[in-house]
């Protein structure tokens, strides 16, 4: 049944994309093995070669700068969330030149989970419970992700009440990106999942996540943002052990998915042209073995 309903969503999909730029810019965000308190900037023409922009671009005042995620808004600045490792909230800051970075806020999300199954007690950092949390205040927010759809900015962020993690969707606002609407969890993918990012292929959206239970990147499809999300059974999932799923199209409009290797402490990618199918994975030449849980953009060179 799970297969049926993944086959029927891509057949309604037939979706239809404007021009491509002539020339891409990707840039890359990470903290490292050896610092989570400084975010290092680098820059490629093709998503597979990276240069340091800046190394210690960033260090927040206070907490951590971990999962770091960046694009570039309608003002023409660059935005970066991040978990703090505040507890129950996220950071952000800006910057004009991808050099220089200016603290925005640390935002609250005091509350979350009540009733949602998979956000009940748990042991470990992450938790593993398929369990209702029977009290809706947040007490872990982590792995923010932008999510960027015409004029809308959004932010898919993992929250807990203390036990497992489930994927929420914020909507910004206002233009400086300061004021959020409440947590509205993404249908579908429950029961402890963290490190979320969702792009948008066609008509549908494509989550990869990891599912904490087995600790290996998972891949949900849905009609609409906010899901339902059904399950693709058919992905690999490069084994387990995974984390920080990052997805990017390359020049020639094939997809990539980065993800960090996390006990082995290296970095690979793994290629698609349809979201669907994947390449044996490749090590990421040059920063495997330095970078961790990476946020990477793309824009127009």
């Amino acid at each position: 049944m799970v297969i049926v309903a993944v086959a029927g969503l891509l057949f309604s999909a037939a979706g239809t994309g404007a021009a491509a730029p002539s020339a891409w810019q990707y840039t890359m965000v990470a903290f490292s093995n050896d610092s989570d308190r400084d975010m290092d900037v680098y820059e490629s023409t093709d998503g597979t070669d990276f240069t340091a922009v800046q190394s210690g671009a960033y260090r927040p005042p206070t907490g951590v700068v971990r999962d770091a995620s960046i694009f570039r808004a309608a003002d023409g600045m660059y935005y970066v969330t991040y978990t703090n490792g505040g507890g129950a909230e996220i950071g952000f800051a800006r910057s004009a030149d991808r050099v220089n970075w200016t603290f925005v806020q640390n935002l609250p999300i005091p509350y979350c989970c009540l009733l949602l199954p998979g956000t009940g007690p748990g042991t470990g950092s992450a938790g593993s419970s398929e369990l209702p949390s029977l009290s809706p205040f947040t007490t872990k927010a982590w792995a923010p992700e932008w999510f960027i759809e015409g004029d809308r900015v959004s932010i898919i962020v993992s929250l807990s009440t203390g036990g497992g993690f489930v994927p929420y969707l914020m909507t910004a606002t206002d233009p400086g990106l300061t004021q959020w609407s409440p947590p509205v969890p993404l249908t579908g993918i429950i029961n402890d999942h963290i490190d979320t990012t969702v792009v948008k292929a066609g008509a549908l959206y494509h989550a990869f996540t990891k599912g904490e239970s087995e600790k290996v990147i998972e891949h949900w499809i849905a009609p609409s943002l906010g899901g339902p999300y059904v399950l693709d059974p058919t992905f690999r999932d490069f084994g387990p052990l995974k984390e920080g799923p990052a997805v990017v199209q390359l020049p020639d409009g094939t997809w990539r998915l980065y993800y960090d290797d996390y006990t082995n402490q290296k970095y690979f990618y793994s290629d698609s042209t349809d979201l669907l199918g994947w390449s044996e994975p490749k090590e990421l030449s040059g920063l495997s073995g330095t970078v961790r849980h990476i946020g990477v953009m793309r824009e127009p060179a």
